[in-house]
């Protein structure tokens, strides 16, 4: 049985949920991502909504959500809570375990749907069952760059293939693993997250003003910059800076080969629909997978 919405052990699990989180935050253990994210919703407009909601519409195949419910697993910025409300979801569900990842959505779903029922948002945890128990299955769940965040990817993806209905969907990315590459970044986040405040963009930039050059010369080189740019996945309405901020700060970091990824929900009772992937190097892989009806070890 679902508990009621705000009743009071809700509101308390809720509490000690943003509670561990600015916990984690202030030893170091965790980037604050809300924070990033409430600076990027000074720069949302309507052509960064746009994207978000084709990436939808192009990854998932379909020209709107009429008729469907959407859940958004690690909800961020609320961008794509927003983009699927846009699309005409039946409901929205929105959770993150940042409290000011909440404050985010909460702030565009009262700056676009103020009066909207069907968009209902929660500080909770993709890791606590307890929580979980709160969260109703949706036609769609939606889980980008988030899972490898938790400290525990594999059991945070298990958590959320549970809460797709059967003959549902599950849109993920997660980090692409790099042996070289890989413990380089999760030192470079984890020194990120121990420096004082005013430390910490040196980096962001130091990153941009090499990264930048590089993508605007295999643009040059491959000749396909504006296809790539609007391609889903590429873009999605996001900003490059605070892109590059959450890419250097977000810590905890896991990574996966996408055949990892693909075995794991496979043996799950999930058939793979769609895949981007990012040809070895690094970024997220992408995937869209639907769970068949009958799902015995998702139940």
């Amino acid at each position: 049985m679902l508990v009621p919405p705000f009743s009071p052990p809700l509101v308390s699990l809720q509490n000690e949920i943003a509670r561990r989180n600015r916990q984690q935050v202030r030893a170091g253990q965790r980037f604050a991502f809300g924070e990033n994210w409430q600076r990027f919703l000074a720069c949302l407009d309507e052509a960064r909504i746009g994207e978000a909601e084709a990436s939808l519409r192009e990854m998932l195949h379909v020209t709107d959500l009429r008729n469907r419910t959407f859940l958004d697993v690690g909800s961020g910025s609320g961008l794509f809570s927003l983009a699927a409300m846009r699309l005409g979801a039946a409901r929205v569900h929105s959770f993150d375990f940042d409290p000011q990842c909440v404050a985010c959505a909460q702030t565009l779903k009262q700056r676009f749907f103020p009066r909207a029922d069907r968009w209902t948002i929660d500080c909770g945890d993709i890791l606590s069952v307890e929580y979980l128990a709160t969260v109703p299955q949706a036609d769609i769940v939606y889980c980008w760059g988030m899972l490898h965040q938790t400290g525990q990817m594999w059991q945070a993806l298990e958590n959320t293939l549970r809460l797709v209905v059967p003959g549902g969907l599950v849109y993920l990315s997660i980090y692409n693993h790099q042996p070289l590459l890989t413990p380089c970044w999760i030192a470079v986040k984890r020194l990120y997250n121990r420096l004082p405040h005013g430390l910490r963009w040196p980096l962001v930039l130091g990153y941009l003003a090499v990264k930048t050059p590089l993508l605007m010369a295999r643009d040059i080189v491959t000749n396909h910059g504006e296809r790539r740019r609007a391609s889903a996945g590429q873009r999605r309405g996001m900003s490059r800076f605070h892109d590059a901020a959450d890419w250097i700060g977000g810590y905890p970091h896991q990574t996966a080969k996408p055949e990892s990824v693909f075995r794991f929900v496979r043996d799950r009772g999930f058939v793979l629909t769609d895949l981007t992937t990012v040809g070895g190097g690094s970024g997220c892989n992408q995937f869209v997978f639907k769970r068949v009806e009958s799902c015995g070890s998702c139940i």
